[in-house]
């Protein structure tokens, strides 16, 4: 998908707006924003002074894209379990990041030792699945926290709350996905 600037700006406005409204009480006219209808995976991040302040998104097209938007800064600001909600003072300071990802795709292999060369780190964010358990990480997470490919599958599992090396038992499903990333 290709997104102007002028895009990535209205974008940008519908997850401050969504945010902002908590505290106005008014109302988004999401709407405003509906040629954005194409379904596709997104996550917000919110980062203050650099630092996570809440991140939720969803990784597969459920929505179109003004309400996936919508939608996930709501969350990433008021629904993050890892966070307290965010206060209006807190939100003066807060910096929002969009991630708009590709349809994810399964990493198909014949054992673990094929998915790092199937991985490009800053290009392929990641989807684990085993069992009930699930974990995704954006494609910008290893190159922040500079992780090599076997401490991105590591983490990886962590995320999804399984073992470190649950990544490489038989019957785990590792998706990767692209992302376009911009920010304020």
């Amino acid at each position: 998908m290709e997104l102007t600037d002028n895009d990535k700006k209205k974008l940008l406005e519908l997850a401050k707006k969504s945010i902002e409204s908590i505290y106005t009480k008014k109302d988004v006219d999401i709407d405003e924003y509906s040629n954005f209808s194409k379904k596709l995976g997104v996550f917000v991040t919110l980062t203050i002074n650099g630092n996570l302040r809440g991140c939720i998104g969803y990784p597969r097209p459920v929505y179109p894209l003004y309400e996936a938007v919508h939608r996930a800064a709501m969350a990433a600001a008021f629904e993050d379990t890892r966070f307290e909600p965010l206060l209006e003072d807190e939100f003066k300071k807060t910096k929002i990041e969009i991630s708009i990802l590709t349809e994810p795709k399964l990493i198909e292999v014949k054992d673990y030792t094929e998915y790092e060369k199937n991985i490009e780190l800053g290009k392929d964010g990641l989807i684990i699945e085993y069992g009930p358990n699930s974990g995704l990480l954006l494609p910008q997470v290893p190159i922040d926290w500079g992780w090599n490919k076997t401490e991105y599958l590591e983490n990886l599992s962590n995320k999804a709350g399984l073992g470190k090396d649950a990544w490489k038992e038989p019957g785990v499903k590792i998706y990767k996905f692209q992302s376009i990333i911009f920010e304020e």
